[in-house]
């Protein structure tokens, strides 16, 4: 089974904000914030938690925002084919499962009937060369990366999240037409933060990227609406300078 084409964005569909917030209030509140500015949304586990993860679904749908699942499914094959069919009942454009069995990520492409786009998930952006090996994992983390990148590839699936350090070495394995979207994304350099393998807006583009997804740069800005359309004008600057 082959992934299908990536997901037509926008220019300004190519900035995803993290929506990490603990319930429904707080997430309308940000979108009301942020405006115009962001146009993409990811919901991830900690909104699941609070009981009121498909009100947000659904009002950022009936807002004409972009929704991105982030909830990293990992199980046996069966189990996530059936999580990933009942899904694509929702307005969702990518969500995520791990990339570590390829026999799961075949079921869950196959599963896969609706327009949604499944992202495998590779190396956390958190994690560095010392987390693999205490893992057991050989190898850099470009080296895992690219592994299974090729094998989410094979097995059907769309495209990956991996750090923009390895979106160069991701697009030259696979090749065009493989989605490749980049978290960790810190625009004004290494915050210190618990992201180990971080990059900037130009150098994720640069390296191949289709989008970004960005949060605590906007959340912890004085002003995250002024911060949200900065990125924009700096990913309209590379998306310019790669048509060029």
């Amino acid at each position: 089974m082959s992934a299908r084409a990536p997901l037509p964005l926008a220019p300004e569909e190519r900035l995803i904000f993290a929506l990490d917030v603990p319930g429904r209030a707080q997430a309308l509140e940000w979108i009301e914030r942020l405006g115009e500015s962001v146009r993409f949304y990811k919901i991830g586990m900690e909104l699941l938690a609070s009981g009121e993860y498909f009100q947000v679904l659904d009002a950022l749908a009936g807002r004409g925002k972009r929704v991105f699942v982030d909830l990293k499914f990992f199980d046996i094959p069966a189990t996530v084919a059936g999580v990933v069919r009942g899904l694509g009942r929702w307005p969702v454009s990518y969500c995520t499962i791990h990339g570590w069995h390829p026999a799961m990520m075949q079921a869950a492409a196959e599963a896969n009937a609706g327009d949604m786009r499944l992202l495998a998930v590779t190396v956390l952006t958190s994690m560095d060369g010392a987390d693999l090996r205490a893992m057991g994992l050989a190898g850099d983390p470009e080296a895992v990366v690219v592994e299974r990148a090729l094998a989410a590839q094979a097995a059907g699936i769309d495209g990956v999240i991996a750090s923009g350090r390895e979106a160069g070495p991701i697009r030259r394995a696979t090749g065009a037409g493989f989605s490749i979207v980049c978290p960790g994304i810190r625009p004004g350099g290494p915050a210190g933060d618990d992201q180990k393998r971080s990059v900037g807006v130009a150098e994720a583009f640069g390296a191949g990227a289709d989008a970004i997804v960005v949060g605590r740069p906007i959340r912890q800005a004085t002003d995250p609406r002024a911060a949200a359309e900065a990125i924009q004008a700096e990913i309209r600057a590379a998306l310019s300078a790669e048509n060029q």
